[in-house]
This record gives C-alpha cells, sequence and structure tokens, in this order.
C-alpha cells in the first residue's frame, strides 16, 4: 500500500509543532523540578538542624595500606582518639587490638568522655565476644553481607538474619547501642524486620557507605545519598562514611541537610587529594571547620549521646 502523500511544507510544520511542543514539556519539566527543589530546600532551611556529630575512623586505610598515616599500637591508638576528641570528635570508631579490647576501651574512657564505637562489622558474631565484654558505647553491625575488595585484601561474608537477631539481644543484654551499617535500600529491609519484631528500640543509628570498592559499591554522588535519605526508615539518625577524593562533596551535603559525618584514615588518610594528613585531629579539625562554616555547630560527646539515645 503506497503510503499518503504529505506536501513538504506541511512536513516540514508537523515537524517544527513537534519540536516546540517537546520543548516546551522540557521547560515545564524542569521548571517544576526546579520549583520542587527551592520547596525542598525552603523546607530544609526553615528547620533547625541539631548539631552535627562527627565520627572520628581510627583505623588504617584499605585502599591506600601504604600511606601508614594511622596508630599502630594501642598506646598510639589512645593517643589518637583523645586528640580527636578534642578536635570535634563526639565518637571514636575503633578496630579494638586483638586480646586488649577491654583494656583499650578502659584506657580511652580514663582520658576523654569519647563515645566508644567498637568496629570490624565483617567478623562473624562469634568472633566477637570479646568486644562485647569491653562494653564499648557502640558496635558496628553491617545491615547485608560483605562484600569488599580492597588493595591488598577482599572480604565475602555473609550475615543473615538469625545473626542480625543475635546481635539485638546481645547488645540489649550488654546495654550497647547497635550502629548498624546500610550499603543499599536492602539494608533498610533487614533493618524494619528487626523492627518490626520488636528486637531494638529507637533511634536508630545509621552509616551510610559509599563508594566502598567491591560487589555492595555504590555511587559517591549526591542523587545516591539522597535517594538513601528518602527510603529510610522513620525514627533514624544517620552518618555518611565516604572512600575516596569525592568524599567531601557528601560531607558537605550531608552537613548542609541534617545528616552527620565519619571522617578518617579508614575512610579517606588525605587532607586534600593526594596529601596525607598528620594524624586524624587534623582531619576532624577540617571538618568541624568546615561545619561551623556552614553555620552548623559541632555537638560534643555529652551532647551526641542524647541525640542518638544513649
Amino acid at each position: 500500500m503506497d503510503r499518503p502523500y504529505i506536501p513538504i511544507h506541511e512536513l516540514n510544520q508537523t515537524k517544527a509543532l513537534a519540536v516546540y511542543i517537546s520543548m516546551c514539556c522540557r521547560y515545564f519539566i524542569v521548571g517544576l523540578l526546579f520549583l520542587l527543589g527551592e520547596l525542598a530546600c525552603q523546607h530544609v532551611s526553615a528547620m533547625p538542624l541539631e548539631k552535627l556529630v562527627i565520627t572520628a575512623t581510627t583505623a588504617n586505610s584499605w585502599i591506600h595500606p601504604d600511606v601508614k598515616n594511622w596508630a599502630e599500637t594501642t598506646e598510639a591508638l589512645v593517643a589518637d582518639v583523645v586528640k580527636c576528641t578534642e578536635a570535634g570528635a563526639a565518637i571514636a570508631h575503633v578496630h579494638l587490638p586483638t586480646g586488649k579490647e577491654v583494656e583499650t576501651v578502659k584506657m580511652i574512657r580514663e582520658r576523654c568522655d569519647v563515645i566508644v564505637q567498637a568496629g570490624m562489622s565483617s567478623y562473624p558474631i562469634d568472633q566477637r565476644e570479646s568486644m562485647f565484654k569491653a562494653k564499648p558505647d557502640m558496635l558496628s553491625i553491617i545491615l547485608n553481607h560483605h562484600d569488599e575488595h580492597f588493595t591488598k585484601l577482599s572480604v565475602n561474608q555473609l550475615h543473615p538474619l538469625e545473626e542480625l537477631e543475635r546481635y539485638c539481644k546481645r547488645c540489649s543484654q550488654f546495654h550497647i547501642k547497635p550502629e548498624w551499617e546500610v550499603w543499599h535500600l536492602g539494608s533498610y529491609w533487614n533493618l524494619q524486620y528487626l523492627i518490626d519484631k520488636g528486637l531494638i528500640k529507637p533511634p536508630h543509628v545509621l552509616t551510610l557507605f559509599f563508594n566502598w570498592p567491591g560487589g555492595t559499591w555504590s555511587p559517591p554522588t549526591p542523587d545516591e545519598y539522597l535517594h538513601r535519605v528518602r527510603y529510610m526508615p522513620p525514627d533514624c539518625i544517620h552518618t555518611v562514611s565516604v572512600m575516596g577524593d569525592e568524599q567531601m562533596k557528601i560531607v558537605s551535603l550531608a552537613i548542609g541537610v541534617g545528616g552527620n559525618v565519619r571522617v578518617g584514615t579508614e575512610d579517606n588518610p588525605f587532607i586534600t587529594p593526594g596529601a596525607p594528613a598528620r594524624n586524624n585531629s587534623e582531619i576532624v579539625s577540617q571538618t568541624a571547620r568546615l561545619s561551623r562554616e556552614m553555620g552548623r555547630e559541632v555537638a560534643t560527646p555529652s551532647e551526641a549521646r542524647k541525640l542518638i539515645g544513649l
């Protein structure tokens, strides 16, 4: 069947009309998104933000193992934590030395009032009994499996719901606040499961991870961060942990919208791209200064305890 004849001038008019309608729709959508963004910003800016809670993660860098600007003895670790507290950290994320867990927590508490958060959530719960006995204020617990590929190490470890339930019961027994590690939206499903079973009480303290290499990687971008915040269950307080040079982009965004931040040698050992920090307290000082310049004060350990429900 032959196609109907359409005069060339009518065809050009049809194309022009289609282009015009397309442009109008595009400008309408852009304008609508801009308006929604303005309304969201006004809503956020109208809400008084709580003081920023800074977590100092004092461990070695997994992706830059040769930088070595972190503590390598228990005494140096404790001194590092004290300096970070003086610089503005309210929480110290610490990889407690094996066999010295109780001693290390005691030494930190004798020298400062920082909130002690025991790390190494990659270990199965049965390998963390010494951490429970050390009675830190908080314990890091991942809400999904570990699938990480670092420079000199790969980590693959499952953490089923049964293990998460055991964590809830053990933390309650030792009066330890869980710090829930969130790597993607599936983490929220597991968190909601624990909430629905009545195993944990609010506020729920979360750390959102970005740009950690491996199968649970997520991009360190504003849209990924805001997407994760959007689907967060109720009664949650969140912190961001970002590896790599993009760290400050997400850190500054989190400061601006009411999130909290984690910084230190484990996440990014550089004070500026390519320039290693002298120590963790320098990194904490930089973050505290940025927050104050953005108009948000920094919480002391005592103030942070109230904010996160300790």
